[in-house]
């Protein structure tokens, strides 16, 4: 993973992030929203991908489904954010389209991903943090504005 800080200005801060052959998308990420301290932050990306696993939000089970693609599929789009769980570390929420050898797609919750050769990401930090809280009504931990439990 190579990464680069291109503008800072008013408390906000972009990185350009270049992952590498056999660079995990989730694992470069999450580490460098570690080092670089980042509480509140937006990503896009472009690029490719070897393997992945993407899920569909069952609800009704109120738990995520996997889908396995074992083969290399172009990172048509790659979105997310980053905002602090309930102990203060760095959490994702990547949402990733996947295009295939025939040109149709496929998407979902990125779970992980294998770069193959290559993944362009920008990440736009914002001046304040986000916080995740945990959702009883869905089981998942959503980000409130206000930080409180709905």
């Amino acid at each position: 993973m190579q990464s680069r800080l291109v503008h800072e200005a008013n408390g906000q801060r972009t990185f350009v992030v270049v992952l590498e052959t056999g660079d995990e998308v989730r694992n470069s990420l999450h580490r460098l929203a570690e080092d670089e301290g980042l509480s509140g932050a937006q990503l896009s990306a472009i690029g490719a991908l070897r393997c992945a696993t993407i899920r569909w939000f069952d609800w009704e089970a109120k738990q995520y489904r996997p889908i396995p693609v074992e083969e290399q599929v172009e990172v048509v789009s790659l979105l997310g954010d980053i905002a602090l769980d309930t102990e203060g570390q760095p959490k994702l929420h990547l949402h990733a389209v996947l295009g295939r050898r025939d040109g149709s797609a496929m998407g979902g919750d990125l779970e992980r991903g294998e770069v193959r050769p290559t993944l362009e990401i920008v990440v736009t930090e914002s001046p304040t943090h986000l916080q995740r809280v945990h959702d009883p009504q869905t089981g998942l931990a959503l980000i409130r504005l206000d930080g409180q439990v709905p």
